[in-house]
């Protein structure tokens, strides 16, 4: 069983077609895609009809929610160019994904952790940054998950660890944002210092899994372009160099 994890598109179609083309080459059985698939100032309405005509499991992420249960006061600037791009047909492909799904009966797919769409699941943002979660931190956000397999996104760092019980947790990285600032749990910033897509495949080997964490080049510079359009220079940084600054 191979199993392509993506997530954290943010309406960066270019980039998502650049791991779609490579991964075919990869001999995948099936495609996954972890959430905050639209919330972005670049294609959000191109993004979500490539997404509603794959066959892929998909799930919603923290910006999927937002955008269909917040007011509008409230959403984020992404969250408002993503939602005043939208017509019925991707809201209600929106609403109709879960936030959690389990696939190939042991492998669970979830956006932050298996409780919370907003929580970081291998990392930790503390006042004086974000650093590696502990052992003890992964073993918590785990939440009594029994699946050999988690897949995470949110964080958009690629990373995979493995559990004090040998469960492998996986985050893909993001396809299409290589690099954020958020206030929440406090102000932090993240930076992964390539503007690459990034996915991974996980892979069964009899009762065991492995991961391999995948960075593809695509044009970028035309969606830094775009961000700088849209009058937000901090995607345009992030989307030319991965960095924040």
């Amino acid at each position: 069983m191979r199993i392509a994890v993506l997530a954290d598109i943010h309406g960066n179609l270019p980039a998502l077609e650049a791991v779609v083309r490579d991964l075919t080459h990869r001999g995948v059985d099936i495609v996954v895609n972890l959430g905050d698939s639209l919330s972005g100032p670049l294609l959000p309405r191109e993004t979500a009809h490539f997404l509603i005509a794959q066959d892929w499991i998909q799930i919603a992420g923290n910006h999927e929610r937002q955008m269909l249960t917040q007011r509008p006061a409230e959403w984020c600037p992404s969250d408002a160019h993503a939602r005043s791009q939208l017509s019925d047909r991707e809201l209600a492909w929106m609403e109709s994904l879960g936030s959690t799904r389990l696939v190939a009966d042991d492998v669970l797919l979830c956006h932050g952790t298996p409780a919370s769409d907003t929580e970081y699941f291998l990392e930790t943002a503390e006042t004086t940054g974000v650093r590696m979660a502990t052992a003890r931190e992964v073993e918590d956000r785990l939440s009594g998950v029994n699946a050999a397999v988690v897949a995470c996104g949110h964080t958009h760092v690629s990373r995979s660890v493995r559990s004090a019980r040998g469960q492998l947790i996986v985050n893909p990285g993001s396809v299409g944002v290589p690099g954020y600032d958020d206030t929440v749990p406090v102000p932090h910033v993240i930076e992964t210092g390539s503007p690459d897509a990034r996915y991974a495949i996980i892979e069964q080997h009899g009762a065991a899994w492995s991961a391999a964490l995948i960075s593809v080049p695509y044009d970028h510079r035309s969606m830094a372009r775009l961000a700088r359009q849209r009058n937000r220079p901090d995607w345009e940084i992030a989307l030319l160099t991965g960095y924040m600054s």
